[in-house]
């Protein structure tokens, strides 16, 4: 979602799926579904989607940092099918508008789509798609504009994409850092943290700073030959969204296998999806980029082109790829994507787990799974 709207507005975002991320991360998600179960919810429910929205209709006691305020608007583009019954009834229940956006289908597909990404997004993107989530955006603009009690300034709404433009491009420059250093500097947790809380700040001046602060301290690291894992033999990518109830999990093979997860769609999507010039028109800009997100991190053909060339370009021996059958916008891409890398021999592991729900986690099973993909299928 155009986040920059409502931060030109001057009014503050909180995106449901990091802040169920954020309760996951916090121990809690299993009161929360809990409580969705036993009022009706079905519980198929996927909890990366939900367990934000969730947080806000359910009695829990207690709420991490009090719990968020009732929102004035609850927004969301068309993907996930479970969704969005769920926004519409949230919003019912808190008694707010909720405005959707629908998404329609690519017809023209370009595998490399990160080569185009930047400059030729009209052309990717295709014109008469952009057009359609370009008129919506003008609906949610004006929603937005009443909430606020003012008018969206274009100027300054471009000045915040050009500063977007910044952030991404340190994070970019970080990746490439991480790329080629001969050992990892960085650990994915410390990725993923860095990098989505700036970039659900994205084009604030602390967002900018941060995303500087964070390619100069890799920059550092390397410099000073730190590393993750000295004795580091094996590089891993995390394929699909964050295992946020259990992220020390991603350092758990390194004194045993000497494996370090160096690859996340976080930091990579930063760098390759989010950067758009050519502001002449924020809105339209804005349209381009939200468009594919979804396609480019999950769908083929656009999802296994990437991850290969990512691969490749950090030197990637095997990829650990989330299967959560909850989550089934995402699931459908699997086979395209384990397909794509094992046929240039990089052997995937699909581990079935829920990214956010931790009530059927079982660490020394999940532990067994992985070493054992690590001793039979990996070679560095």
């Amino acid at each position: 979602m155009p986040h920059e709207i409502f931060d030109t507005l001057g009014l503050k975002v909180v995106t449901s799926e990091w802040w169920g991320g954020v309760l996951a991360a916090a121990g809690r998600a299993p009161e929360y579904l809990d409580w969705a179960e036993a009022h009706g919810f079905h519980d198929d429910l996927g909890a990366y989607n939900a367990l934000g929205l969730l947080s806000l209709i359910a009695d829990v006691d207690d709420p991490p940092w009090g719990g968020l305020p009732k929102p004035a608007l609850i927004c969301a583009s068309h993907r996930e099918q479970t969704a969005e019954p769920l926004n519409g009834l949230v919003a019912d229940r808190l008694g707010v508008p909720y405005v959707g956006i629908d998404i329609p289908a690519s017809t023209r597909f370009y595998p490399r789509w990160w080569e185009m990404a930047r400059t030729d997004w009209e052309d990717l993107y295709e014109s008469r798609r952009i057009d359609v989530v370009r008129q919506q955006y003008d609906d949610l603009v004006r929603t937005a504009e009443r909430i606020a009690g003012k008018s969206l300034d274009t100027d300054a709404l471009r000045a915040r994409m050009e500063r977007v433009n910044r952030q991404e491009l340190n994070f970019d420059m970080a990746r490439e850092l991480i790329a080629t250093a001969p050992r990892c500097p960085v650990r994915i947790s410390e990725q993923m943290s860095n990098v989505m809380t700036a970039q659900w700040h994205r084009g604030s001046d602390w967002a900018v700073n941060h995303s500087l602060a964070f390619y100069e301290e890799v920059r550092e690291r390397i410099d000073r030959h730190e590393s993750v894992y000295a004795e580091e033999r094996i590089r891993l990518m995390w394929i699909g969204v964050g295992l946020w109830h259990n992220t020390a999990f991603y350092s758990g093979f390194e004194k045993s296998h000497g494996a370090v997860f160096v690859w996340s769609m976080y930091l990579a999507l930063a760098a390759d999806a989010y950067i758009k010039f050519g502001l002449r028109d924020p809105l339209r800009a804005l349209a381009a980029r939200y468009l594919n997100l979804g396609e480019q991190a999950h769908a083929a053909p656009w999802a296994p082109a990437w991850l290969l060339h990512e691969a490749h370009r950090h030197n990637i021996h095997g990829a650990v790829l989330l299967r959560s059958p909850k989550q089934r916008h995402q699931l459908a891409g699997n086979v395209f994507q384990k397909a794509a890398l094992e046929e240039a021999n990089i052997p995937v592991l699909e581990l079935t787990v829920d990214p956010s729900d931790s009530r059927g986690w079982d660490e020394v099973s999940m532990r067994s799974t992985v070493g054992d993909f690590l001793n039979e299928r990996v070679h560095p």
